[in-house]
């Protein structure tokens, strides 16, 4: 049985990620305001008092962070910027700080997103954070040592949030959290490292 920290676990993903892992697995959850810990993950003196009170774990899952969707005539420095400090630094801190909490052969499980890689009318912001994070990944997952692995994973909208993101995603293929979990579940309980799971 593994220590899992889930960081965003009160969200849809975050939920599905705490049902699949707590079957074989000691799992934390950890939200910005509720579960069983508390932390902002772009301050990173936050992030390291999470740290420091969980203690060692195998494996960090990242499902928080924000984006900014709104056309680009519109953004501003400071509207963009919303992704670079929230979902794109939010996960980086964590994994910066985290290296030192992680058992030896332990993992990293970032998240990004289908727009990374298939844009979308008003997501220049997601595009961008989304790339970047798993640009971060694949050239961490040569520097990190003692066996740490990171992945990400990157999934389509969810069918559990089309209520909230439909008009963005028309023509796209929802996929349910559940399955999107497996992607997590692989992460952690699997091997690879440096790679890029989509589950479209």
């Amino acid at each position: 049985m593994k220590k899992i920290l889930v960081i965003g676990a009160g969200g849809a993903i975050g939920k599905a990620v705490v049902s699949q892992l707590e079957q074989r697995h000691q799992v934390i959850k950890v939200g910005k305001n509720r579960g069983e810990h508390q932390a902002d993950i772009t301050d990173m003196d936050s992030v390291r008092t999470l740290l420091e009170k969980v203690g060692k774990v195998d494996g960090i899952v990242l499902t928080a962070g924000q984006l900014h969707f709104g056309p680009l005539q519109e953004m501003t420095p400071e509207l963009f910027a919303v992704g670079l400090q929230d979902k794109l630094m939010g996960q980086v801190n964590v994994v910066l700080a985290g290296q030192d909490y992680l058992s030896d052969g332990g993992s990293f499980t970032l998240t990004s997103g289908i727009v990374g890689n298939e844009p979308i009318l008003y997501g220049a912001n997601a595009t961008t954070v989304n790339a970047a994070i798993e640009g971060f990944a694949r050239a961490a997952a040569i520097e990190l040592k003692r066996g740490l692995r990171i992945n990400v994973v990157n999934p389509s909208v969810l069918q559990e949030s089309l209520d909230s993101y439909d008009p963005y995603f028309y023509g796209f293929e929802a996929v349910p959290a559940g399955r999107v979990a497996l992607a997590y579940s692989r992460s952690v309980e699997g091997a690879q490292t440096g790679q890029v799971y989509r589950v479209w």
